[in-house]
């Protein structure tokens, strides 16, 4: 069964960097955030490991795990929301305590859906995917992105529908931010490797690929059992983004999680959109998704509003989710099923 929390407007969130924090030269970004989110009624709760960061981390891995335990004990703090994402959360995972984690919302993406991903297998309470809290530091928020509190404020057995954004960054410009943060340029379009309009349904589960697949064979990755169990078998529709790996790195990750049974029951797979670049040997992106898709025999979709190139949807591990794909246009619709 997954439990969702509840998140409600002028409720507590808890600031802590399980993977890197925000080193002194860009407290200003943080402070900024923290205004903003102020300003919308919501108090903020600010733990150390957000103001430092040394050695591509901003604590030591202990220390990283007890603010987090410290977070989510406090019964004040109703969403845990990460700085930004990082390299090295994974160092943290043993010292949460999970058999302690109530139905809190922890929201976030890049290294953060390590994480959150682990939590919703380990335990069965629901976690979000989406923007990170340094880019809620904008004077306004585009629509696609703004949609995180609608997200987290839907109750259980509720649905809540998302469509797709008008248009994305392509190039992250940090000293020159518009009013929404973001230089949403570039048309979108999501597509599917068939070329046809889809429907998938299933449980969603993933997060960013860079980071997840280095849960595969550990406690922190059981998926088996999170579908016959916790999920009561519903197929598994799982989303990833990319931010780094080459498309043969890509497709060998692909593989283990074949080898390792993430892909048993499964509904379908999304990919977001991504800026890594096809390697020069002839071998794309799309040949690993069709090679993936008929493999597995089930639709696969791309260039969703998901990852390192915004907006991005909120995607909740554990809703039953649907996604719809027509002409260029994406619909994702989440029931908040126990």
């Amino acid at each position: 069964m997954i439990r969702y929390p509840i998140f409600e407007k002028g409720a507590k969130i808890g600031i802590t960097a399980p993977s890197s924090g925000v080193p002194e030269s860009l407290h200003h970004l943080l402070h900024a955030a923290i205004g903003r989110m102020q300003q919308r009624g919501y108090n903020v709760k600010t733990c150390p490991s957000a103001w430092r960061q040394s050695l591509v981390r901003s604590a030591s891995d202990g220390t990283r795990g007890q603010e987090f335990n410290d977070l989510m004990s406090d019964p004040d703090v109703t969403l845990i929301f990460p700085p930004w994402g990082g390299e090295l959360l994974i160092e943290m995972l043993e010292y949460v305590d999970f058999e302690k984690v109530q139905e809190k919302w922890v929201l976030g993406y890049s290294d953060v859906s390590s994480l959150l991903l682990a939590i919703t297998l380990r335990t069965g309470v629901a976690t979000a995917h989406g923007t990170n809290f340094i880019d809620l530091r904008g004077s306004q928020t585009d629509p696609t992105t703004a949609m995180w509190e609608t997200v987290l404020q839907t109750n259980v057995h509720e649905t809540i529908v998302q469509h797709s954004s008008t248009s994305f960054q392509q190039h992250w410009e940090h000293v020159n931010p518009t009013e929404w943060v973001f230089h949403l340029t570039e048309k979108t379009e999501w597509k599917s490797i068939n070329k046809n309009d889809q429907e998938i349904n299933g449980r969603l589960v993933g997060g960013c690929i860079d980071t997840i697949r280095h849960l595969i064979g550990t406690p922190y990755g059981d998926v088996s059992t999170f579908q016959k169990d916790t999920v009561g078998g519903d197929p598994l529709l799982w989303y990833f983004e990319n931010v780094s790996l080459s498309p043969t790195d890509m497709k060998r990750t692909l593989m283990q999680m074949k080898y390792a049974g993430w892909f048993d029951h499964c509904s379908g797979i999304v990919f977001g959109r991504s800026s890594a670049e096809d390697s020069g040997n002839g071998y794309k992106y799309t040949d690993v998704y069709q090679e993936l898709s008929d493999a597995l025999q089930v639709p696969l979709l791309y260039d969703l509003d998901c990852g390192h190139l915004p907006p991005q949807v909120t995607l909740v591990n554990g809703a039953y989710g649907t996604i719809v794909l027509k002409e260029g246009n994406g619909k994702v619709v989440q029931r908040f099923m126990p």
